[in-house]
């Protein structure tokens, strides 16, 4: 990639022959002999790195530094002087310069420092480049659904996205909290921050608190290095806490105390560790009910449910289904270089309709990946679903020989697609993998 700098300078040769030495580098370059008509191309032009004098007609090249960082934060400033001295260079690096260097010093010194700056620049401009990507393909206008229930939901979560507030999201399993939580954080403050996420289930007491708070070396067997918590990586950022019904009581009582107080003691240390953390939590529990049955910390549930944001099923928003399966359809088509648009039967949409979908949008997405697999055409049918659908659709079970000819056709392919992943195959076809060894030996695949 060409990297574009700009020389804001009031002397002309002194431009010029920079302008010569760093084009024939392969830089485009921009010139500006004031501060202020080097601004306004700053805020015209992308600009990887700038070469500023510091002494300008009308303006001082140090003090530019901080309006320069404001227009373009990922932009590095080469400070150029007559008349270097060590205050000015100490000065110009707290103000955010990446260098400082004098007029007159060997020509050959200001390539490399370019180089530098220039790869330094390019990495902040790729990762503001990330995180605006993140920022889209996270954000409210990308979670599908028109129904009332779900926008409901998506209007309490845009309101609440731009405070420091507590979340609470509850609703069955599947129904998309972390893809809520998600949103929430790309368009609040903290975008700019890595969203941390946990599952509270998956691990046990004493590992989760490890995980969550970090540890001192020493502080239990196994424990060789002080460990740095998820809580502490996220400062300044979100934690999402998935399934926050799951965690143990003394865990739920550390966790208050980061909600009420900003810090957290690591395993084995006795000094606290401040933090500015953002929380969001997540159940499909009743956690005022866990809280009457002794199972979970009353205090805390009302901590965290400051503000909640309950779900929908998608059960309740059965208009949304044929949305989010051509979404899903898009989404499976793509990634499996099919080279035509898909559509979906009348039977296929009806079948899809009808089904309670216990498992939610977690279902239905594997539902529809499953099909995209199977399906000969362009076009979704009955016969790309699972079993229960078509018993529940044609009311009139299909002969038990062609019913084992289309399952073990199905798990072939399903497998095939896999590359021999059992446990993913088994997820696809919505059958436990205990169940899938069994058909396996039975069909002889």
């Amino acid at each position: 990639m060409k990297a574009n700098i700009l020389i804001i300078d009031d002397e002309n040769d002194i431009r010029n022959l920079l302008s010569r030495i760093i084009r024939l580098e392969g830089y485009q370059v921009f010139q500006a002999e004031n501060g202020k008509k080097g601004l306004k191309m700053l805020a015209n032009e992308k600009i990887h790195a700038i070469i500023c004098d510091v002494k300008l007609p009308d303006a001082n090249g140090v003090e530019m530094v901080p309006k320069i960082k404001e227009i373009s934060p990922q932009s590095e400033v080469i400070l150029l002087t007559a008349f270097g001295t060590i205050p000015d260079s100490v000065t110009a690096i707290k103000s955010g310069a990446f260098d400082y260097i004098t007029k007159g010093d060997d020509n050959a010194k200001i390539i490399p420092l370019v180089n530098k700056a220039v790869d330094k620049a390019l990495l902040q401009f790729r990762v503001q480049e990330l995180e605006e990507q993140a920022g889209k393909r996270y954000s409210f206008g990308h979670i599908v659904g028109k129904s009332k229930p779900m926008q409901q939901a998506v209007e309490l979560a845009q309101k609440v996205a731009v405070t420091g507030t507590t979340v609470l999201l509850t609703g069955d399993t599947g129904t998309g909290k972390e893809v809520f939580a998600q949103a929430i954080h790309y368009e609040s403050p903290r975008k700019s921050k890595p969203f941390i996420a946990i599952n509270c289930s998956a691990l046990g007491r004493d590992m989760l608190e490890s995980e969550m708070f970090g540890h001192k070396a020493g502080s239990f067997t196994g424990a060789t290095h002080d460990k740095q918590g998820l809580f502490e990586e996220a400062n300044g950022s979100t934690i999402f806490l998935d399934e926050i019904g799951e965690m143990d009581l003394a865990l739920q009582a550390k966790l208050l105390r980061v909600l009420e107080t900003g810090s957290f003691l690591k395993v084995g240390e006795t000094k606290e560790t401040k933090v500015d953390v953002r929380i969001i939590a997540a159940t499909n529990r009743d956690l005022q009910k866990e809280s009457d049955a002794g199972n979970f910390r009353l205090d805390l549930y009302y901590r965290l449910s400051v503000f909640s944001i309950r779900l929908p099923s998608l059960a309740e928003r059965k208009t949304d289904i044929p949305l989010l399966a051509a979404h899903f359809i898009q989404m499976f088509a793509t990634r499996m270089n099919r080279p035509k648009p898909m559509s979906m039967d009348a039977s296929f949409l009806k079948a899809l309709t009808n089904h309670p979908w216990k498992g939610n949008i977690r279902e239905l997405k594997n539902v529809i990946e499953r099909a995209v697999i199977l399906a000969s055409g362009d076009e979704l049918t009955i016969d790309c679903l699972p079993f229960d659908f078509v018993y529940t659709e044609s009311g009139d079970p299909a002969d038990t020989l062609k019913l084992a000819e289309m399952e073990k056709l199905h798990i072939r392919k399903v497998m095939a697609y896999t590359k021999g992943n059992k446990t993913r195959s088994a997820e696809l076809l919505g059958i436990g993998l205990a169940t899938l060894y069994r058909k396996i030996d039975e069909y002889g695949l």
